[in-house]
């Protein structure tokens, strides 16, 4: 008679990453409006973009009444130096604790476990699992000790989720997971994640890249069935990450390479449709999923900067309309250049919340632009005043140009 595999237990408030395919976290393209879109087109669970442990402590937690979300905020410390000016606040986090509920994991930047228990104990009663970011390579998170700079220190790693799994994960009965990349060798790999399962985590999410490698390179998969059954004998969910490009795609490897679940990144960045089967349709239009997800950015008052830089991701960049977008300076005018019409009423709504306003061009200015060349290239004439300059001026051999390098050349 064989024993069933051991598993550390799942807590009540917390998930179970098996048999899941999830959004990955990514700064700017895990903000609530893409984590609601990817949950509407079949995504499991969630993860938030990685959140610094230190701008969560000293937040204001708040309901937001318009947008039925919770926000986490701070005044800005670029304020204050101008005491008639009002001091702008900061919203550093955001989630929908309906639309979100049980399938919202966030994920923090640590170099500390004091600070990281502080952080994740404010936001632990409304998600369902927090995860350890010990695999960005990018200098803002590393030179801080976080990221991937944990995995050169693996004891202190282990001591963070040891803390975090006390602390934070059995007071308010949630999961806490980490996200890691591979090591140099195999074996140096083997022993950190045993050394991390052994901490009480219920997932260990593997980016199937080592440090220096960027997204452009392949993703390589050696050494992920060694990482699956090292997690499944220690009782911990393996997730893999790493050039997983549909659902489909997602469940065929994780049969493949026994992992127990699978992340989707740049596809889902590019189209959250990804998340969708074959068999349900597969990929959606981009205009369909541009206007599904411009839905939701205004239902829940997104930063426009950020509303701005999804568009970017999700419009086919050749197209007319991407420049279009690109210029746009708020809501309604995004709404108008994509002829979101049913949209309009609400994109206003929200610009003047958000405090966006068209603001006409001043006279002085445009008749500056009239008579300024310059002025004139930088308003986007430059391809008119070519057009019409290029009929009248004398070819580049009558101008001397190849007499010019040709001479050039005999000097050399």
């Amino acid at each position: 008679m064989t024993s069933s595999p051991r598993r550390v237990p799942i807590p009540k408030n917390g998930v179970d990453y098996r048999g899941k395919v999830v959004l990955a976290p990514m700064v700017r393209s895990g903000e609530l409006p893409s984590r609601l879109l990817a949950l509407k087109y079949g995504a499991d669970l969630v993860w938030g973009p990685e959140t610094i442990d230190k701008s969560m402590i000293g937040t204001t937690k708040r309901i937001n009444p318009v947008t039925s979300t919770i926000d986490y905020s701070r005044v800005s410390s670029n304020g204050g130096r101008n005491p008639s000016v009002p001091l702008k606040e900061s919203n550093i986090y955001r989630l929908h604790p309906a639309q979100e509920y049980g399938r919202l994991i966030f994920q923090i930047g640590t170099s500390s476990p004091t600070t990281a228990v502080e952080a994740a104990s404010l936001v632990a009663p409304h998600v369902a699992g927090i995860d350890v970011n010990a695999g960005c390579p990018k200098p803002f998170s590393t030179s801080g000790g976080m990221g991937a700079a944990l995995l050169q220190t693996p004891d202190h790693l282990a001591s963070i989720l040891s803390a975090l799994v006390s602390e934070v994960g059995s007071v308010y009965d949630i999961g806490i997971s980490v996200k890691i990349r591979l090591l140099e060798t195999p074996e140096m790999t083997e022993a950190l994640v045993r050394k991390l399962c052994g901490t009480g985590i219920t997932g260990l999410t593997v980016h199937c890249r080592t440090t220096p490698m960027r997204p452009r390179e392949r993703a390589i998969r050696d050494q992920l069935r060694m990482i699956a059954d090292v997690c499944r004998h220690e009782g911990v969910a393996c997730v893999m990450n790493g050039d997983v490009k549909n659902r489909d795609e997602a469940q065929q490897l994780m049969q493949e390479f026994r992992a127990d679940g699978a992340m989707l990144a740049t596809a889902a960045e590019a189209n959250p449709s990804s998340f969708r089967t074959m068999e349900e349709g597969g990929l959606l239009p981009w205009r369909e999923v541009v206007q599904d997800y411009m839905k939701i950015a205004l239902d829940v008052d997104n930063k426009w900067g950020n509303t701005k830089f999804t568009l970017g991701q999700l419009i086919p960049g050749k197209l007319e309309v991407y420049r279009k977008v690109t210029r746009c300076k708020g809501y309604t005018e995004a709404c108008e250049a994509l002829d979101l019409n049913d949209l309009l009423d609400q994109a206003r709504a929200v610009d003047e919340r958000l405090s966006i306003s068209r603001i006409p061009e001043v006279a002085a200015v445009s008749n500056a632009k009239s008579k300024n060349k310059t002025a004139q290239a930088a308003g986007g004439r430059t391809g008119v005043e070519r057009s019409l300059t290029s009929e009248t001026r004398p070819a580049l051999s009558e101008r001397g140009v190849g007499k010019s390098t040709a001479t050039a050349a005999l000097a050399v």
